[in-house]
């Protein structure tokens, strides 16, 4: 068995460490995923309109009100409510989107072909800073903003990348490490070398000339973490890749819907392990404090599922007070803690401050239960009330319940 679990974990670890992401597309949900008008996915495992956070909650009521299903917040709430529209999380199908993590049907998405494999992942585009819905934000400026991504902004980077015939997203990742992002709650330099990357082109291609000044400017002002979501979408087309090996124990998912956080196992199928969303330990911005606080959401600890953003923190000194975690030998010592929880180290994404030791990759449910050591997620902090935003910073810890939850699984399923 030891030589059984061995070798399906040296497969795992390999087709996650080997993946090659592209982004090749941009491309409606409906077409991309084949989503109806009525069909939201959401982050994090499988979670009904009745029992989602308030975040999440106005983010579909959002979605709806862009989708033409609704005309105010009123009927939006009560076709929510209705029924009529079904809830499906992100990951089954093939995608993966921050905080509340909503797609809907005409949305468009960033297409990321893994190259290596031939299998491909899906996100939204990141709307930027302010009354977003990705924090539940569902207001009228809202929606124009979800319509203008479509209609303005999703066409330019359409042509931009067919016209460069794909951008390696994999290569942008490890030079942002090497600048000081962990990529999950810093991607500064990620988006600078990502927007340097596709300049040219854009300008080249747009089908819009004169739409070039604002396009320009919303990738540019106060979105440093534009690049988040086509990381995501590589760090999901990786894990894919990863998935459904008999007898491996490495996790290919983590993610959290703002009540409940869920992970899968490589060996285990499409089964979702789950407990009570994490409490996020961080810094709140002026004026807020834990009691505004929900539970830990989002689809983006795909990034530590990746090797990179909690596992590569020790990469980003400039994180650490945004987050709270104490000093930066702190952060070191974390990065160091996640090597001894997973199954290899990467070639390509390389720590400077660890004398350009590889990140640690491929989170194994074992070591976690042998050791006592949880995966740490670095993420933001989202009001529990719907709009409001992001309120801090921090750090949160996936509960060892679901990685005892699967060791026992994994026990009755291949008969130890």
């Amino acid at each position: 068995m030891k030589e059984l679990v061995a070798a399906a974990n040296e497969k795992a670890v390999g087709k996650l460490k080997g993946a090659q992401p592209f982004w090749v597309d941009v491309v409606p949900a409906r077409e991309a995923l084949g989503l109806d008008k009525k069909t939201i996915l959401h982050a994090g495992p499988p979670i009904q309109w009745q029992d989602m956070c308030g975040p999440m909650r106005g983010a579909v009521l959002g979605a709806l009100k862009y989708e033409g299903l609704a005309e105010t917040d009123q009927e939006a709430e009560a076709l929510a409510a209705s029924g009529e529209i079904t809830f499906e999380p992100c990951h089954h199908h093939q995608s993966v989107g921050p905080m509340t993590g909503i797609i809907s049907s005409s949305m468009p998405l960033l297409k990321v072909e893994n190259r290596e494999n031939g299998n491909c992942a899906y996100s939204s585009i990141n709307e930027g800073a302010g009354d977003v819905i990705r924090f539940g934000a569902y207001g009228e400026r809202t929606v124009q903003r979800l319509k203008w991504m479509e209609t303005v902004l999703a066409p330019a980077l359409k042509a931009t990348v067919l016209h460069m015939g794909g951008v390696n997203l994999k290569n942008i990742i490890a030079q942002a490490l090497n600048m000081g992002d962990e990529l999950h709650m810093r991607n500064n330099a990620a988006t600078d070398v990502f927007v340097k990357t596709i300049l040219a082109a854009l300008t080249e291609a747009a089908p819009e000339k004169d739409r070039l000044p604002e396009i320009c400017r919303f990738l540019t002002t106060n979105n440093d973490q534009f690049f988040l979501n086509f990381a995501m979408a590589a760090c999901k087309a990786a894990a894919d890749a990863a998935h459904g090996i008999p007898y491996s124990t490495m996790v290919t998912a983590i993610a959290r819907n703002g009540v409940n956080i869920g992970v899968r196992i490589s060996g285990l199928g499409d089964t979702w392990f789950t407990a009570p969303a994490a409490r996020v330990d961080g810094l709140y911005f002026a004026g807020f404090s834990e009691k505004d606080a929900n539970p830990d959401i989002g689809d983006s600890a795909i990034m530590e599922t990746g090797g990179v953003g909690g596992c590569a923190i020790a990469a980003a000194p400039a994180i650490v007070r945004l987050l709270g975690t104490g000093s930066y030998q702190d952060a070191i010592q974390q990065t160091m803690d996640m090597y001894e929880i997973t199954l290899s180290e990467s070639e390509q994404y390389a720590i400077p401050n660890l004398d350009f030791r590889g990140s640690p990759i491929g989170i194994d449910m074992a070591r976690v239960v042998e050791t006592g050591i949880t995966p740490i997620i670095n993420t933001a902090i989202a009001s529990r009330e719907p709009g409001v935003g992001m309120v801090g910073a921090g750090i949160a810890k996936a509960p060892m319940q679901l990685f005892t939850q699967a060791l026992l699984a994994y026990g009755e399923k291949y008969g130890l």
